[in-house]
C-alpha cells in the first residue's frame, strides 16, 4: 500500500473540552528502528480521562492524541525494526507496543527497571504539533519510535484484551507481581471497580484467593465485579468508617492479607492500614493524584505491614499481561469490560461517557466511519 503521508487524529486543545478532529501529517521516513502503524483498536484508560480533565496536567502538555492502549497493523518499518523478542516485523504485522526508553540512564542500565526510565516517553505524551506528531491510539496511525518496545501479537488474544493489556492489565498484574503475588486461600481487598479493579478482582480469584473483596462504587461496577469473581462487594457511599468495618465483618474480623489500592481517592491509605489484617500487605497502584490523607504510622508499625508502590508496568509485564490473556481466556467474561467500538468521531463522546462512569472501558476503531 501507499505509506500515508497525514493521518486523522482526535486532539485534545483544552482541558474539558471535546476533542477535535483534525489532519496531521505523519514523519516522511522513517528512522532505523520505528514503525508506523494503522490502529485498529483502542481501549481508553482512566489516565485518559484524567487528561482530559486536567486533573493530570503540566504546562505545554496540549495539543496532544490521547490513547496509550493501542493494537494496530503495521504498514511500513525502519531499517532493523524488531519486537522485543527479537523476531523481525514487517508490513501486515499485529502489534502492540510500550513506552520508550532510553537503555542509557541508571534505571535502565543499574536498576534494570524501564519503568525507572530517567527519559521513558508515552506517546500520548507527544505534542500532536511537533514531529512525529501522532504517536497515541485516537488516530487512524501512529508512528511507533525505535525506543517503544514493540511485541508481536498473538491470534488467540483479541484487540480489545490485547489493547488492555498495554496499560491496564499490565499495571495490575505488576502490581500482584510487586505484593508477592496471592497465597492460596487469603483474603484480599482491591480498593476501586473502575477497569483495573475489576480486572484485578479476576486476578485475586484466579490467583486462589479464598475471599475476594472489592471496594468501590457505583452500583453496576460491584455488580460487574460480581461476576468477575468477588465474594463480597462494599459501596463506599457510607463513607470510610462503614467500608473499613464491613470488610472487618467479612473477615471475621481479621482484616485483610493483601490490600491493592486502584482507586486513588485520598482516603484510601487511611482506609487501607485499617482494613489490614497484622503482617498484611498493602500496595499503592492507584494514588496518582494529589495528596491523600495522612497514613497513621503507628498502625503500620504495630501490625508490622508491608508498604509496596507499584507503578505501570514496563513491556515484560505488558508481555505476561498478553500471556494471561492467552491462558484465561475462557475462564472470565472479559468482553464485558468493553463497550460497542465506535469511530473517532465518536472518540470525544466516549471520553466525556468514561468521565461519568458511563461505561467500564470505551474502544475506539478508527477504521469505523
Amino acid at each position: 500500500m501507499t505509506i500515508p503521508s497525514t493521518t486523522r487524529a482526535a486532539v485534545l486543545t483544552a482541558h474539558g473540552e471535546p476533542l477535535d478532529l483534525q489532519e496531521l501529517p505523519l514523519p516522511r521516513t522513517l528512522e532505523p528502528g520505528a514503525a508506523l502503524v494503522r490502529i485498529s483498536c483502542a481501549t481508553l484508560c482512566g489516565t485518559d480521562i484524567e487528561i482530559w480533565s486536567g486533573a493530570m496536567t503540566f504546562p505545554g502538555m496540549l495539543p496532544l492524541v490521547l490513547g496509550h492502549e493501542m493494537v494496530g497493523e503495521v504498514v511500513a518499518v525502519g531499517e532493523g525494526v524488531h519486537d522485543t523478542l527479537g523476531r523481525p516485523l514487517a508490513p501486515g504485522d499485529r502489534i502492540g507496543w510500550s513506552e520508550s526508553t532510553c537503555g542509557e540512564c541508571f534505571g535502565c542500565t543499574v536498576l534494570r527497571q524501564p519503568v525507572h526510565c530517567s527519559r521513558r516517553g508515552y506517546g500520548f505524551l507527544q505534542r500532536s504539533d511537533v514531529p512525529p506528531y501522532a504517536t497515541a491510539g485516537l488516530a487512524d496511525y501512529a508512528y511507533v519510535t525505535p525506543g517503544a518496545a514493540k511485541l508481536l501479537l498473538p491470534d488467540t488474544v483479541k484487540d480489545t484484551w490485547a489493547s488492555m493489556a498495554g496499560c491496564a492489565a499490565k499495571t495490575v498484574l505488576r502490581a500482584f507481581d510487586r505484593a508477592g503475588g496471592v497465597r492460596p486461600g487469603s483474603r484480599v481487598v482491591v480498593q476501586g471497580s473502575g477497569a483495573l479493579g475489576i480486572f484485578a478482582t479476576a486476578v485475586a480469584r484466579l490467583s486462589g484467593a479464598g475471599t475476594v473483596i472489592t471496594v468501590g462504587a457505583p452500583a453496576d461496577r460491584l455488580a460487574a465485579a460480581r461476576r468477575f469473581g468477588a465474594d463480597v462487594v462494599v459501596d463506599i457511599a457510607g463513607g470510610s468508617d462503614a467500608t473499613v468495618q464491613a470488610v472487618l465483618d467479612a473477615t471475621g474480623g481479621q482484616g485483610a492479607d493483601l490490600v491493592i489500592d486502584l482507586a486513588g481517592a485520598p482516603s484510601v491509605g487511611p482506609e487501607a492500614v485499617a482494613m489490614a489484617a497484622p503482617r498484611g500487605t498493602f500496595v499503592v497502584v492507584g494514588s496518582t493524584g494529589p495528596v491523600g490523607q495522612p497514613l497513621a504510622l503507628s498502625a503500620v508499625m504495630g501490625k508490622e505491614l508491608t508498604v509496596v508502590g507499584s507503578l505501570n508496568g514496563d513491556i515484560a509485564d505488558y508481555f505476561r499481561a498478553i500471556e494471561f490473556f492467552s491462558a484465561f481466556a475462557g475462564r472470565m467474561p472479559w468482553d464485558e469490560l468493553f463497550s460497542t467500538p465506535v469511530g473517532l468521531a465518536e472518540a470525544s463522546a466516549k471520553v466525556a461517557s468514561m468521565a461519568a462512569l458511563g461505561e467500564i472501558k470505551a474502544v475506539v476503531d478508527p477504521r469505523i466511519g
